[in-house]
């Protein structure tokens, strides 16, 4: 992860899709929070869970499919969503592949 820190990042690039598998790589893991890229091959999810902390989501390629507290939001490529905490969601690649950096900040406030 330190060799992450002080250089310019292609988010897109970053990371790559592996057929019928979420990936997951840690960009900065910090006691106050995470910041994580994902790629979701097509028909890929997280299932439902929850979290104690906010979570801010920004699709990077592709749209994904986020399902909090039984309604679907579709968020695109350049946009993103806050996940509340305490707050039941899941995460699907339904249509198409996508990727996203979940920036979490473990805070009560």
């Amino acid at each position: 992860m330190n060799d992450l820190k002080g250089k310019p990042l292609n988010l897109k690039k970053e990371i790559a899709y592996a057929d019928g598998a979420v990936v997951s790589k840690t960009l900065l893991k910090k006691a106050t929070g995470n910041i994580t890229l994902f790629s979701f091959d097509k028909g890929q999810g997280l299932s439902e869970h929850t979290s104690p902390f906010d979570a801010v989501v920004q699709v990077v390629e592709g749209e994904g499919a986020f399902i909090i507290a039984g309604e679907l939001q579709t968020v695109k490529e350049g946009e993103m969503i806050i996940m509340p905490a305490n707050i039941p969601h899941d995460v699907q690649a339904a249509d198409q592949p996508f990727k996203m950096l979940l920036t979490m900040i473990r805070s009560e406030s």
